[in-house]
This record gives C-alpha cells, sequence and structure tokens, in this order.
C-alpha cells in the first residue's frame, strides 16, 4: 500500500535513504521493497 507513495517521494529526492530504513522500521515497507527502491541491501 504505502510502497508506490514511497517510491516516488525517493525518486523525487524527497526522500533519502535514511528515510528509507525509517519506513522498513516502521513496518510500511519490506526490507525487499527497500533494495528494490533504493538497489541497496538493507542493513539495519
Amino acid at each position: 500500500m504505502w510502497f508506490e507513495t514511497i517510491e516516488g517521494y525517493y525518486n523525487e529526492k524527497i526522500y533519502d535513504n535514511s528515510d528509507m530504513k525509517i519506513f522498513v522500521t516502521a513496518k510500511m515497507i519490506t526490507t525487499e521493497e527497500y533494495k528494490e527502491i533504493t538497489n541497496e541491501d538493507y542493513i539495519a
């Protein structure tokens, strides 16, 4: 549900990788979605 919105903001440079980690912690996106958006493995 959140993936498309978060990905769009990331692509617009509104969010960065540290924001993405917060979304994983908040369970708004999965670690797999983190990798799909950022092209980096999620490391806690």
